[in-house]
């Protein structure tokens, strides 16, 4: 029920890959600071580069940004990786009792602030880029 995790690992592979310019950024390298398995990088990397986010080539070690940190945002990353589907970040109980006057339109009521919730944390993700994030990592 909250937001997926490849998000969260999405933006530390591509805060090592701009920390790490001068060397080569390979799937098992980013896998033992994320501390996960390599399928699971190389996974997302194929998603951030579908995105446009990073470049890579099968077979051949290393990735690197397709453009600077400054111009890549928390949005395109959270979009990148399927984060969540959009207007689904906040679910309702399905079923509830129609019997019921809360049950049969407590969706009707809730779903139209929870899509504005989903909106407005995607709005300050916009605003955020990976270059700021960059900058927070104090050994970099």
């Amino acid at each position: 029920m909250n937001i997926s995790t490849r998000f969260a690992v999405a933006i530390h592979i591509l805060t090592l890959i701009d920390s790490n310019k001068e060397g080569k950024s390979t799937s098992e390298w980013i896998a033992g600071s994320v501390n996960t398995n390599p399928v699971v990088i190389r996974r997302l990397t194929s998603m951030l580069q579908k995105a446009g986010l990073v470049t890579a080539r099968p077979g051949v070690a290393g990735a690197s940004l397709s453009r600077s940190s400054a111009e890549i945002t928390l949005l395109q990353i959270y979009k990148a990786v399927n984060a969540v589907e959009e207007d689904s970040l906040f679910s309702v109980h399905e079923h509830p009792n129609p019997e019921c006057p809360v049950g049969k339109n407590i969706a009707s009521a809730i779903v139209p602030v929870f899509s504005l919730a989903q909106k407005a944390m995607e709005n300050v993700l916009q605003e955020v880029t990976l270059e700021q994030i960059v900058n927070e990592m104090p050994e970099i």
